[in-house]
């Protein structure tokens, strides 16, 4: 219901053969390119703010340009990039250039391709911050192109070393710093090597020379130890070398094929699949710690950069961003729903005739599937005990049994997304009145101030398009009741590692646990995690821990719920509304394969998000609830 935007994709292409092979193979040049182009549009869902191409060719003739480049913001930036790029290639006229020509001079033709999507989640916003970013030398060797899959949470001690270095960032961006911090590393990694051959290597060969032993993975192990986050970080040189490099935690996703045509990385494994046609098996998930290097020959191999640590893989990543086609991802959708049934069940003490079941929106879908699965185990097991029970009193006519085993779950396509809002329309409260028109109601599937329609969502976490347009959507249809499922749990604490989930207030659970200890007469406790957080930013970082904890300790899971939905109930609301959420242990249960739970649970993969979260509560606090 609320979009909640993501942190990064990226795609990233390293071609291991001549250019010409692939025009003798497949019939173009543009080989590498189309596939570029499937693997943004199959990954559109994790970036609709900007998009970014970059392509590096190698062994270029002094002369010919070997870096190209290409972004645009919006909706529409593949659409936009790859236009302006046929447009380009269109001019050259390829078709008539000879394969020496193309290869040499032809615009993103190359060896190297590298694609970005872009959702901001620091609130920073234009092309200057869309990746990839490039820095530019006059040695093939020290360019740099950057583009990932992050967010640091320790940008002001990566600022201060950066400076302390002598350096002067243009901007203060964990992006530029990161992109610093690397050029910096591969300018004195270049020089190191420079400074072995000098004595012995003419000067016009030296440049052949570093770039033909030029190792990534010593630029990264000098800088990477300093960063605190979620991240995979893509970069590729000039002369050709590429690297793909996972945060130690394994928080933020990374996957790669290779054969002896291709190596390629994406941040989803059915991307892969569907766009090389290949198997699960032939999928590999890049270890977290670790950066798959690629030399200029096309030699690869996968390196430990960091030491790995707890593994923290997202869990929203499974709950709600990811591809659901992704083979293990859809299993543990639909158990998600599953374990919404004990709830279910309870709250509609078992009365399945008098319930409608559906979803909003489109990516609750699989969830409620799962959902319907299990309560058709419970309805089923509920007719099994009806008709034992005739059977033991000699009660069971044919009549009987035909009712019982007419009963059926009631499930319904309640709502459909019909426009979507302009926000130039109106503000205020006529736009709340406006976004409640953003979907389309399904009349006469809802029997009037008798039925309870039960809704599932993937995730409730700000409330505000619940409060603003589904429940008065839902009111239209005249249920004597509404209860709106999610399918993970409440969030109740900020993201720092890709997700735009930073402040405090923005979360609905937290308002909610705030106004019952106020109500309750405990609003002393506010107080005391206020000064707690001062007192913990004191300590040295790494023993910081989350004092906003303790805001949730004297309240259950359905309280909170209970309370949440008083919060998001519209006063002209006719039904009767409830909002349920599943409990967290039953969800690791579920995401074993993704534990990183902080926003649930608090429990912060890296000491930077202990930081942030208590800064986070003293903003609130003091009234500078904006603030990071």
């Amino acid at each position: 219901m609320e979009q909640l935007k993501h942190e990064c994709g990226v795609a990233m292409i390293r071609l291991r053969k001549p250019l010409h092979y692939y025009k003798e193979k497949y019939g173009t040049y543009l080989y590498a390119l189309n596939l570029l182009y499937l693997m943004m549009e199959k990954q559109h869902n994790r970036g609709q703010e900007a998009a970014g191409v970059g392509v590096v060719k190698i062994n270029t003739s002094p002369g010919n340009e070997y870096i190209f480049r290409e972004r645009a913001l919006g909706t529409n930036a593949i659409t936009e990039i790859f236009s302006k790029i046929g447009n380009q290639l269109d001019e050259y006229h390829i078709s008539q250039m000879s394969d020496n020509e193309i290869e040499q001079a032809a615009p993103f033709i190359g060896n190297v391709y590298m694609g970005h999507l872009r959702y901001s989640t620091t609130g920073r916003s234009g092309i200057s911050f869309v990746h990839p970013f490039l820095r530019r030398n006059n040695w093939r060797s020290r360019n740099l192109m950057l583009c990932g899959n992050f967010n640091m949470t320790n940008v002001d001690q990566l600022f201060e070393k950066i400076v302390g270095q002598g350096q002067h960032p243009r901007m203060y961006s964990d992006t530029f710093l990161l992109l610093e911090q690397l050029g910096y590393a591969l300018d004195h990694e270049c020089h190191r090597i420079y400074r072995t051959l000098q004595e012995s290597t003419p000067p016009a060969e030296i440049e052949a020379k570093i770039e033909e032993m030029l190792d990534p993975s010593n630029i990264l192990k000098s800088t990477s130890a300093d960063w605190d986050g979620g991240f995979v970080i893509c970069g590729a040189t000039g002369s050709g070398d590429i690297f793909a490099l996972r945060d130690a935690n394994g928080i933020r996703p990374a996957f790669y094929y290779a054969d002896d045509e291709i190596i390629a990385v994406t941040s989803e494994r059915p991307v892969l699949q569907t766009v090389l046609n290949v198997r699960y098996s032939d999928i590999k998930i890049l270890p977290p710690g670790n950066a798959l290097i690629v030399g200029q020959s096309g030699a690869f191999d996968v390196k430990e950069i960091l030491p790995p640590g707890k593994f923290m893989h997202c869990s929203f990543e499974r709950i709600y961003f990811s591809r659901g086609s992704d083979r293990d991802i859809y299993p543990e959708r639909k158990q998600l729903g599953r374990n919404l049934v004990p709830k279910v069940t309870a709250a509609i003490e078992n009365n399945f005739s008098d319930t409608v079941f559906s979803f909003i929106p489109n990516t609750a879908e699989v969830a409620f599937i799962g959902l319907i699965e299990g309560l058709t185990e419970q309805l089923e097991s509920k007719k099994r005990e009806e008709i034992l029970k005739l059977q033991s009193l000699q009660e069971l006519t044919p009549d009987n049994l035909s009712k019982i085993m007419s009963e059926r779950l009631r499930i319904e396509k309640v709502a459909i997304k019909d426009i979507k809002l302009r926000t130039f329309i109106a503000e205020g409260s006529a736009r709340n009145d406006l976004a409640a028109h953003v979907y389309d109601v399904t009349y006469g599937c809802v029997k009037n101030d008798k039925d309870t329609l039960v809704v599932i969502d993937d995730s409730i976490v700000r409330g505000t398009t619940l409060q603003q347009s589904i429940i008065k959507m839902l009111d239209r249809l005249h249920p004597r009741r509404i209860i709106i499922l999610s399918s993970s749990p409440q969030v109740r604490y900020p993201d720092y590692y890709g997700i735009d989930m930073s402040r405090m207030n923005e979360f609905i659970a937290f308002r909610a646990a705030i106004a019952l200890l106020k109500e309750r007469g405990e609003a002393h406790i506010i107080d005391t995690v206020y000064n707690n957080c001062i007192h913990e930013l004191t300590k040295p970082l790494c023993q910081q821990r989350n004092c906003v904890k303790s805001i949730y300790e004297h309240f259950s899971t359905d309280e909170i719920s209970k309370k949440i939905a008083e919060i998001l109930t519209p006063e002209d609301t006719h039904a009767t509304v409830d909002i349920i959420y599943p409990e967290i242990d039953a969800t690791r249960e579920t995401l074993k394969s993704a534990p990183g739970d902080w926003y649930f649970s608090g429990d912060y993969p890296t000491p930077g998000g202990n930081r942030l979260v208590n800064r986070a509560f003293i903003n609130y606090y003091e009234g500078n609830p904006n603030l990071r």
